[in-house]
């Protein structure tokens, strides 16, 4: 089973629109995928849910919570200096590194995207996670 790290842009995506974010998303709630995420993440998350859908603290924390009932946690230590323009993306490629995950899913096409894969971990869009887990598992 495929251990993955959804960037923030993903989750977030997930939340309100059914569109493939949320298709990746559902694949780990449904056990198909390992989800693995770290604080930072989901604090960058409730930040996000707050600024742009004007989620009140209620619907934030019930939207984290959810999320946790089925994405592993994972402490990163903050170290990784790799991303120069955008450091929030250093903890995403710090928390899959720890995970040990095959994959990061973004929608960063500026940063992360570009950088194809880190330290032997896939970096993809949702489309292209979609294909791959369709493919391995005989779907596709």
């Amino acid at each position: 089973m495929p251990t993955v790290v959804f960037d923030t842009n993903i989750l977030f995506s997930a939340v309100g629109w059914q569109g493939n974010p949320y298709r990746c998303v559902e694949l780990a709630r449904s056990g198909l995928v390992e989800g693995v995420t770290c604080p930072e993440l989901m604090d960058e998350l409730a930040d996000k849910l707050r600024s742009k859908l004007n989620f009140s603290e209620e619907m934030v924390a019930e939207t984290i919570v959810d999320y946790l009932a089925f994405l592993s946690l994972v402490k990163v230590p903050g170290e990784l200096k790799f991303i120069v323009n955008d450091p929030d993306d250093d903890v995403v490629l710090e928390c899959a590194l720890v995970a040990q995950a095959d994959y990061i899913v973004s929608g960063d096409r500026r940063h992360l995207l570009p950088i194809g894969s880190y330290e032997g971990i896939s970096i993809v869009t949702a489309t292209d996670f979609l294909a791959i887990v369709a493919a391995g598992q005989g779907n596709g």
